[in-house]
């Protein structure tokens, strides 16, 4: 019970503390904000990390949160990539909705710089686990090429996912995110469709 309780106390900080960037903006949000909206403490908040800026990285936390309600939602006769383009859908949808360009720029920023621990690409991470999984079905039933390895199709599809959000953030959001990656994405999957997949829908 007590590793439960320790879990959704800094979940509630990681929650409060989005919530009220994306409501009031980062620099406007203060250390007392995020312990008064997450009913926490100041001593719990401390427990967890050093300071504002520390709350960045959990970002990575926040998307995560997302991917574990899409698997329980996702309808499981999808094919392999109209599962990923679901993914990508649905992840960039809540990024508009609850992800300012301030924030996600500021995170990018602090991944580019960091020496250590880089949060988006963390092998471990639910995100990660989630495409590698997809990925191994797709190839099981055929719906995907073989002659890639999993990890090749995860690293290519991972990548093409910052790559839409680096862009986005470098033309400082002048166009939707949603609408174009709902465009593209699907053109940059079929390439890794399986090739007699690919015949069929000729």
């Amino acid at each position: 019970m007590p590793k439960k309780n320790t879990r959704n106390t800094k979940g509630r900080i990681i929650s409060a503390a989005w919530k009220l960037f994306y409501e009031q903006g980062y620099e406007d949000t203060t250390i007392e904000d995020i312990v008064f909206e997450s009913e926490t403490s100041k001593g719990s908040f401390y427990h967890y990390f050093d300071g504002k800026d520390a709350l960045l990285g959990t970002l990575a936390n926040v998307f995560d949160e997302k991917y574990q309600e899409l698997m329980e939602t996702m309808e499981t006769n999808r094919n392999a990539i109209e599962k990923l383009t679901y993914l990508n859908h649905e992840l960039f949808a809540m990024i508009d909705e609850r992800v300012s360009l301030e924030l996600l720029t500021r995170l990018l920023s602090t991944q580019l710089l960091a020496r250590g621990e880089k949060h988006l690409l963390d092998r471990s991470r639910l995100y990660f686990k989630l495409l590698r999984q997809t990925v191994t079905e797709g190839q099981k039933q055929g719906q995907l090429r073989s002659d890639l390895t999993v990890n090749e199709i995860v690293k290519a599809y991972a990548l093409w996912e910052r790559a839409l959000l680096y862009d986005w953030c470098l033309c400082g959001g002048d166009y939707s995110l949603v609408a174009y990656t709902d465009r593209m994405t699907p053109m940059f999957l079929e390439s890794y469709r399986a090739e007699e997949k690919r015949m069929e829908n000729v």
